[in-house]
């Protein structure tokens, strides 16, 4: 099988999710979950992925839909398209599957994965991350992952912005 072959088998419908996820339960096997935009990838998203992987057996990560990123962002954004996003997130060796959403929010998706582990990054606090009385409630964590200080898609927007203009 091609390498882009074993990219894309990662990248799953809700339902196929499902079935795997179901599988990797029945081989007691530790789910993590985490969501974002991942619309320019820098090496902050990276940090985020490595350390939420290293907290259970299997990553899940739900990427924000093109629909998705327009509602929470505006119009000018996505900057790289879904398919796209997925492929790069699904190249990491430490996804184990991706799986686009159109809500403004992946609340439906934990419902259906419930996960022993949700993570996202510091800049969150636990009573505004989405999913993370579901997790608890089902026995599972919710972890906080540090940021990479100075490092966003905000800010590196920014700058080619200013190299643009001048």
């Amino acid at each position: 099988m091609k390498n882009l072959e074993k990219l894309l088998l990662k990248v799953l419908s809700t339902d196929a999710l499902i079935n795997k996820v179901n599988q990797w339960k029945d081989q007691d096997k530790k789910i993590v979950f985490t969501n974002g935009c991942f619309d320019v990838l820098h090496r902050g998203h990276i940090e985020l992925l490595s350390k939420t992987a290293d907290l259970g057996d299997c990553l899940i990560v739900a990427v924000n839909s093109d629909k998705s990123i327009r509602k929470l962002k505006g119009s000018n954004r996505p900057i790289i398209d879904e398919v796209s996003r997925s492929i790069m997130i699904s190249s990491l060796s430490f996804v184990d599957a991706v799986v686009l959403f159109d809500e403004e929010t992946p609340i439906n998706l934990i419902s259906l994965v419930t996960p022993h582990i949700l993570s996202k990054g510091g800049d969150y606090r636990m009573n505004e991350i989405i999913g993370h009385e579901i997790v608890i409630a089902n026995g599972g964590e919710v972890a906080i992952i540090p940021l990479v200080d100075g490092v966003s898609t905000t800010n590196i927007i920014s700058k080619i912005s200013k190299y643009n203009n001048g």
